[in-house]
């Protein structure tokens, strides 16, 4: 038997062979596509603001940050803090690396991209590590430093946004696992869970300084 008979016959379909199922491709509506790009600048935007900020402080320690309007909005004080630099470095580098990509996920989504289970789920991750470690700054925001800076306020908007959005496209197309209902609220009213995270801080910074806003 030849090489090309033997080629030709492992061609053919065996009857009790299994062909292994290609990869499920699930692209995103152009909604989510936006909602990435247009979250991800934002985040881009403000740390970018951050960084800049911070060299000139570097530079020079009585430098005052454009957004440091009074005691309590007062972007010098978070900058200045040990918990500005968690991992050894100004946390905003991190986002000027974390925000982009997200931008270039929007962009290949409205260019028609599909992705497999496992790209959508490490997007999903990096979001939901992304809220995580935005919370764990608003309580040291609000609680240990006692100052507030706009431009991570913003960081903080789009990032739950962007991790909501994932999520709530995760499980409408089953690359999460839940029950029907679930997925059926997401569906219609993917807007709701982000509102509602975000209302919940503003209030907790409505609270916190409550004295001073009414002042």
């Amino acid at each position: 038997m030849t090489l090309t008979t033997k080629a030709a016959e492992a061609a053919i379909p065996h009857p009790h062979r299994r062909t292994p199922a290609p990869p499920r491709l699930v692209g995103g509506s152009r909604v989510l596509a936006l909602l990435l790009v247009v979250t991800g600048a934002a985040g881009v935007l403000a740390a970018w603001v951050i960084t800049l900020d911070k060299f000139k402080l570097l530079e020079d320690p009585n430098y005052q940050p454009g957004c440091s309007l009074n005691p309590v909005v007062s972007c010098g004080s978070i900058m200045k803090s040990e918990q500005a630099a968690v991992f050894g470095f100004p946390n905003p580098m991190l986002g000027l690396v974390a925000y982009g990509m997200v931008i270039c996920v929007g962009m290949s989504l409205l260019a028609g991209a599909r992705f497999p289970r496992w790209y959508w789920l490490t997007l999903n991750a990096g979001t939901a590590f992304g809220v995580a470690f935005c919370t764990w700054l608003m309580y040291q925001s609000l609680y240990n430093i006692n100052a507030l800076c706009l431009w991570c306020s913003l960081a903080w908007a789009a990032t739950i946004l962007m991790f909501w959005y994932v999520t709530g496209h995760n499980v409408r197309h089953e690359l999460l696992p839940a029950p029907p209902a679930l997925r059926t609220f997401f569906d219609e009213f993917t807007w709701v869970p982000p509102v509602l995270h975000i209302g919940v801080i503003g209030m907790l910074i409505l609270t916190r300084w409550w004295d001073f806003w009414i002042s």
